[in-house]
């Protein structure tokens, strides 16, 4: 049964960017201690927003909403039309905002923008399970939300219907 549950959610995300489509697959595979560990060995990898991105004191508009971590998104346009995303972190603790901005870096930078647009908000639950506290999905979710925000201003412009600050 789960695993039918597994090939339809797989499904439901086929649109999105297959690398990000990759990491949920690979986090459902693992068991409750296995994911534990996999999310804190990716939080470790963090690395804040390079000073000629973003510096300090950040902008309340790549502020995430909702964030017990105090995270900032950031994006940069790519020569290519897709777009590179930066985070930032201010608390120490941040684990898992940590580890989001991580699984967000390697899987969506760099992505078609239609297919960020195509992310699923609930993918947070998929990457860490439905163990997670309200408010720490609604920070994480923030941040899928923002990287969503920021692709659809990339694509249609900053003055588009829906291109809001991220």
């Amino acid at each position: 049964m789960a695993h039918d549950l597994f090939k339809i959610r797989m499904g439901e995300l086929a649109d999105i960017p297959p690398k990000l489509a990759d990491m949920v697959s690979m986090f459902a595979g693992m068991d409750r201690q296995e994911r534990i560990q996999a999310l804190i060995d990716m939080g470790e990898k963090f690395k804040p927003v390079p000073d000629d991105v973003a510096s300090q004191p950040y902008p309340e508009s790549a502020r995430v909403p909702h964030c017990e971590s105090e995270a900032f998104v950031f994006s940069k346009p790519n020569p290519d039309g897709t777009v590179k995303f930066y985070f930032d972190v201010l608390n120490p603790q941040g684990i898992s905002a940590k580890a989001t901005a991580v699984i967000l870096d390697r899987s969506i930078s760099g992505a078609p923008l239609d297919q960020i647009a195509k992310i699923p908000a609930d993918i947070i639950y998929d990457i860490f399970g439905r163990e997670l506290s309200m408010g720490k999905n609604m920070g994480l979710t923030g941040m899928v939300n923002l990287c969503k925000f920021a692709a659809a201003r990339h694509a249609h412009g900053p003055d588009s219907p829906g291109a809001t600050a991220g």
